[in-house]
């Protein structure tokens, strides 16, 4: 199954002379589903937490290979999931996807 998405990754910006700040930078990818799965983890709360590991190749340019560390999300099925692994296999990147990504929780990263 052919995928086109966003991919989400972490960078950081100079918003002022010396001044710095991390931003999410999203760009635009073509890629192929490689694996699409799902579960649902039964917790001590009211929904349970779903969670895929679908993973995507992503054809990736020369600027992703670089930053592939940085990537926090991927967009698939209209919803913005966590990144839980990304594989280098150039001149693709093998991305697995983990729990839904909620952006005003803090990323620990």
């Amino acid at each position: 199954m052919k995928w086109y998405g966003q991919l989400g990754y972490r960078e950081s910006v100079e918003v002022e002379p010396g001044v710095w700040e991390d931003q999410i930078i999203e760009v635009n990818k073509y890629g192929d589903v490689l694996r699409n799965f799902s579960s649902n983890q039964q917790g001590a709360k009211i929904n349970d937490n779903i969670s895929v590991s679908n993973q995507i190749s992503i054809i990736a340019d020369p600027n992703l290979l670089k930053s592939f560390h940085k990537i926090i999300y991927i967009t698939f099925g209209g919803a913005k999931w966590r990144v839980s692994t990304v594989e280098v296999q150039y001149p693709r990147l093998i991305v697995t996807l983990g729990s839904l990504y909620v952006e005003d929780e803090d990323d620990g990263d």
